[in-house]
């Protein structure tokens, strides 16, 4: 008996099916129906009964599947114990500042939880910058940007060996019109084209949301009126709290204010192409140590939880 049969049994049962079974396990249908027919000869008992409206379980089945799914969560824990057990070492994570306010923390934490044997080494910096520093191999992961799933493109340094990179769409996140209180009210959402004449602050062209934001423009046909440039998320709010201008981000750059409603207005920007693609990079799965590995995916985790309970909006998982 496998636990692979475990979980395909669990799964069936649970989905009612053994086609919508198949297809969340992304296994063919046929051979799902193999392994529970292998399950039943080695138990010598029918564990599921077929019907036309689906698969329901037997007496025995229902037990079984119980049990079943008990001895799974005692397999995942078992592998867990095992990985904190033996994981050590250091990661090095790169962030934007848009990103950190709202992951910075839940990630260390979560890291601290699951893996406290691994020293984590968390850096800041604009998306143009962290990828660099990913090139040159001082980070281990990286979450860059782009306003497509495949407008990030990493080289080799010069002399570089290595097998290639892992670029993995992680989320999309949609794009606000942020201004300072003291200034007209928003709707809760607006055109580009009524942003022809908005006076903006905006990060400059190497970094991937400004990219998003020409993309936008370029589409829509019409210049951005940029008053200032400025490659720092805090000074950027800096001068929209001052009046100086208003900014295009995702909703992340109001996560680190606390009284983020007292101070800004908000209004998400109706443009489907205005999204900013949020990129999990790191070097092939090959060349990476399993701290890394187990690193990314704490990343994945913890943006996932932050969104299900509803703490980041404006953002789509990919």
């Amino acid at each position: 008996m496998e636990l692979r049969q475990l979980r395909y049994f669990v799964r069936i049962v649970e989905a009612g099916s053994m086609s919508r079974a198949a297809l969340e396990l992304d296994v063919v249908q046929s051979a799902l129906s193999q392994q529970v027919s292998r399950l039943e000869g080695e138990l010598a008992t029918r564990l599921l009964q077929r019907t036309p409206q689906g698969v329901t379980p037997t007496e025995a089945g229902l037990a079984f599947f119980h049990e079943a799914k008990l001895t799974l969560r005692h397999a995942e824990q078992a592998v867990r114990s095992a990985q904190q057990a033996r994981l050590s070492g250091s990661v090095s994570i790169g962030l934007a500042p848009t990103t950190s306010a709202l992951l910075g923390l839940p990630l260390m934490q979560a890291m601290r939880e699951r893996y406290p044997e691994v020293r984590l080494h968390m850096v800041e910096g604009m998306s143009g910058h962290l990828a660099a520093m990913l090139r040159a191999r001082e980070l281990d992961i990286a979450i860059l940007f782009g306003h497509r799933p495949d407008a990030l493109a990493l080289h080799e340094p010069a002399g570089g060996a290595g097998r290639g990179w892992q670029v993995l769409p992680l989320m999309e996140e949609a794009l606000f019109l942020i201004r300072s209180i003291g200034q007209p009210a928003l709707p809760s959402q607006v055109d580009i084209e009524a942003l022809r004449t908005e006076p903006l602050i905006l990060p400059t062209g190497p970094h991937g949301l400004r990219s998003a934001i020409d993309a936008a423009f370029d589409r829509a046909g019409i210049a951005p009126r940029v008053v200032l440039e400025v490659d720092s998320l805090a000074m950027v709010m800096a001068a929209v709290d001052a009046g100086l201008g208003a900014t295009l981000q995702p909703w992340a750059a109001l996560g680190r204010y606390p009284d983020a409603d007292r101070r800004f207005r908000h209004a998400r920007l109706d443009a489907p192409v205005a999204r900013r693609v949020n990129l999990l990079c790191s070097r092939s799965d090959e060349e990476l140590p399993p701290a890394v590995l187990a690193a990314r995916g704490v990343v994945r985790d913890s943006v996932r939880a932050l969104v299900e309970d509803g703490r980041w909006a404006g953002v789509t998982l990919v």
